[in-house]
């Protein structure tokens, strides 16, 4: 890969990231708005400007390892209409905000593949689409972890009427199973992508690769959650999904 292409796709990386997380937590800000909290919109969360909603931990994450989250939107549940419904929607919104747009950016990305071959625009926009599709069910995905600040946590927060031992250790120590997770899988993907077999040999990327626990989650839920996408679009442009799957891996 040239210096020219790497450019491309790290400054396309970046404003899929900065799209994604975006359009995550104003999701979170609309709905906690419309189910009665004006708090979002006291703190100005109810915008899709990025400067709003960035997190500079979840940011240096997602940057680093590919899994982040941002700044969390502010709520006030005793201004829900109805506390528990509130805060259940209110949770789940980034998660279905995700889940949709990866669905519609999908095809936008096989138009740009199958159409478009204009020189440094289609390389940059197919990039682009690319990521904007992997990093919204990638992060549609992370949140559903139940571990504090993801969404997961939040919505058995808001399903949860008893709060038991394991409720109360997800609120104490799941922070810092998440930073453990997420620095785990850090090292295992340098270990793997950047020192190789040179370094440690084949035996050891293996090994490393198993040892990859926020790895082995995410490539297995993405690839279940994101079947329906691929199917769908894969019938629409008759295009087989082995195909699809090859172009998710370029």
């Amino acid at each position: 890969m040239d210096f020219l292409d790497r450019a491309l796709e790290l400054v396309a990386s970046f404003l899929a990231v900065v799209v994604v997380l975006t359009l995550h937590e104003f999701s979170h800000a609309f709905v906690a708005y419309k189910c009665g909290d004006p708090t979002p919109k006291w703190h100005g969360r109810l915008s899709v400007n990025p400067l709003r909603h960035f997190d500079p931990i979840g940011m240096l994450c997602f940057t680093l390892v590919g899994f982040g989250w941002a700044k969390p939107v502010p709520i006030d549940p005793n201004n829900f209409r109805k506390p528990r419904k509130g805060l259940a929607l209110t949770a789940s919104a980034g998660i279905v905000m995700n889940y949709i747009t990866a669905f519609v950016f999908y095809p936008i990305f096989l138009v740009v593949f199958r159409y478009l071959s204009v020189p440094f625009l289609s390389d940059f926009l197919f990039y682009l689409t690319l990521f904007l599709y992997s990093y919204s069910l990638s992060f549609c995905v992370f949140n559903l972890l139940p571990f504090p600040p993801l969404d997961g946590f939040r919505i058995v927060d808001a399903c949860s009427k008893k709060r038991g031992k394991i409720y109360t250790f997800l609120q104490k120590y799941g922070y810092y199973i998440l930073i453990f997770l997420i620095a785990e899988s850090f090292l295992c993907r340098i270990f793997t992508d950047y020192l190789g077999v040179s370094v440690i040999g084949a035996q050891g990327v293996q090994i490393m690769g198993y040892l990859n626990i926020l790895g082995w989650v995410m490539t297995f839920a993405t690839k279940y959650l994101g079947f329906p996408i691929l199917a769908i679009w894969g019938l629409a442009f008759g295009m087989p999904i082995d195909q699809l799957w090859g172009l998710l891996a370029w």
